[in-house]
């Protein structure tokens, strides 16, 4: 019973957009991305191609300029 409890009160996983949102907003504080597949993957979400050679600054621009883009 305390388990179904436990599961019911899990809150729904965060949308692509508000991952990327999260991402951004760390660095801006002065955070580093240390998982670069995460970045990958969240940068996939938003639709974006993410080459195998990208740096992970690359890939974090790529991020910015997209929710720039869908803010528009």
């Amino acid at each position: 019973l305390w388990f179904k409890r436990w599961l019911a009160r899990r809150r729904p996983a965060p949308s692509e957009r508000q991952q990327a949102q999260a991402l951004i907003a760390a660095i801006d504080r002065g955070g580093l991305p240390l998982n670069p597949a995460r970045v990958n993957q969240i940068a996939r979400g938003l639709g974006l191609e993410v080459s195998r050679h990208a740096t992970v600054g690359e890939t974090v621009e790529r991020i910015r300029h997209a929710l720039v883009r869908s803010a528009a």
